[in-house]
């Protein structure tokens, strides 16, 4: 199996993880830092050819409610610019209620406090996606 990048996209920082090639388990590999979606979406580009991703899954900030708001809009905005970039690469949106606060309980429970909260949430948050994304996937 080939590598998956999970990407949190943020208005500031956008978070990544990536996949081993088993596709079991989810490691965290950063963030890029930019608030121009079109600069986002080629560093992100920068990283699928580095790790040699095969897909890309991108965090879809559904609603509670299970609606789809101005977030989840504006992350398929951010797919559409990847997907120019990326070429035949296959994009996939996943559901990623509840992740970011996953990763706060996680930061809470490791007393991780500060500018190294700040700066490990969104990495942390894609790696909750992802592995709920393969989890999902292992049955299948």
């Amino acid at each position: 199996m080939e590598r998956i990048l999970a990407v949190d996209f943020g208005d500031a920082r956008t978070g990544l993880a990536v996949s081993d090639t088993l596709g079991m388990l989810a490691n965290g590999i950063g963030y890029v830092k930019s608030d121009y979606m079109p600069k986002t979406a080629d560093l992100v580009a920068e990283k699928v050819r580095e790790y040699g991703a095969a897909k890309i899954v991108i965090g879809l900030p559904i609603n509670m409610n299970g609606s789809f708001g101005p977030r989840a809009e504006h992350a398929r905005e951010f797919g559409a610019l990847l997907a120019e970039r990326v070429g035949d690469i296959p994009i996939e949106f996943f559901d990623e209620r509840c992740s970011t606060m996953a990763a706060h309980q996680i930061m809470n429970f490791t007393d991780t406090r500060g500018k190294k909260r700040k700066e490990a949430v969104d990495t942390l948050s894609a790696q909750i996606i992802l592995q709920n994304y393969l989890d999902s996937h292992k049955n299948r």
